[in-house]
């Protein structure tokens, strides 16, 4: 027997699945409960197997159902990537790109580039995701997501990887705490003091509590924010001390008491890569952010090789 496919199906699944809620999906399907349990109840029916564990909790997939939705994202992609294809022929057609990447990608890097190409591409929008880095190259994987910034450099099987920036996270102090007298320290030495956190969610809050995990340690949040911003000025008021990009906590130094201490930890370096499935196979809307990416990386490692240069220079008049 033939099997057909409803793309109204695919898409609830797919809702579903990443609400973990059969009423959340059926919302965001902009259907009705009673007519999204039909429908998973129907489509159950039609393939000859459960597709959702329903307990008092919510919803989980099956096993069976995990490959549905794997199935339909790469579909609904397909269809994305059809759409986009098609845009110069077809007016008032927009495109989305999906874009996960982790926390300093967000904060600060990929802003300024999603500024320019907005500006370049009024009928494109971007959803644009917070996740840790390996949860990054697993949504490129599955197809969750069209384009990642990752820490990692590898482990999605047929994925391409290009060198975007680097970071260093480094910590944070107010200039009067003790460990302010060090210019650089390790990881351990810190976790007797309190700390200033991100919020849960984040994939530097994340990071630093495996980090202490790792050497049988706990970090010790004593307040936990949203942002870096917020963070810097917490350390500022002697809250505690904590961990951000370098990058942002030189900008906000410059306003705050603060004193930024290198992290000798290896994985305090950051180096992020951009990532997608196939170059390729993505509609030319969001070949054009890849491309974008990629450009901003090489204008970064230019400006810094120039940096570089200038303060050799100098330092050899002053010699």
């Amino acid at each position: 027997m033939a099997l057909h496919f409803d793309l109204t199906d695919m898409q609830l699944m797919v809702n579903v699945a990443g609400a973990s809620s059969l009423t959340k999906g059926a919302e965001l399907s902009c259907l009705s409960v009673p007519a999204a349990s039909n429908r998973v109840k129907n489509l159950e029916m039609h393939l000859g197997t459960a597709l959702l564990y329903r307990t008092n909790q919510g919803v989980t997939l099956t096993p069976p159902g995990e490959a549905f939705v794997q199935h339909s994202r790469i579909v609904l992609r397909q269809l994305e990537h059809l759409r986009g294809d098609m845009q110069e022929y077809a007016q008032g057609i927009k495109g989305s790109v999906r874009v996960f990447a982790n926390t300093t990608a967000i904060n600060e890097f990929i802003p300024s580039v999603l500024e320019r190409y907005l500006v370049e591409h009024p009928d494109v929008n971007i959803e644009l995701r917070e996740r840790l880095s390996y949860q990054v190259v697993k949504a490129v994987a599955d197809g969750a997501a069209d384009i990642g910034v990752s820490a990692n450099d590898s482990g999605g099987v047929g994925m391409e990887f290009f060198p975007y920036r680097s970071d260093w996270l480094t910590l944070v102090t107010h200039k009067d705490h003790p460990l302010a007298k060090f210019d650089s320290l390790n990881f351990e030495d810190t976790l007797d003091y309190d700390y200033v956190g991100l919020f849960e969610a984040s994939a530097i809050h994340s990071f630093l509590i495996k980090a202490a995990d790792d050497i049988g340690r706990v970090l010790r949040e004593r307040v936990e924010v949203s942002n870096f911003e917020a963070a810097c000025r917490m350390i500022a008021a002697q809250v505690g001390i904590g961990v951000i990009p370098e990058s942002a906590a030189r900008r906000y130094a410059l306003e705050m008491p603060l004193k930024l201490i290198a992290l000798n930890d290896d994985w305090a370096l950051r180096k992020l890569h951009v990532c997608m499935m196939n170059t390729d196979k993505l509609p030319a809307f969001a070949r054009e952010l890849v491309e974008m990416l990629i450009q901003d990386a090489e204008t970064h490692t230019n400006n810094a090789i120039a940096d570089r240069e200038n303060q050799e220079s100098v330092r050899k008049k002053l010699a």
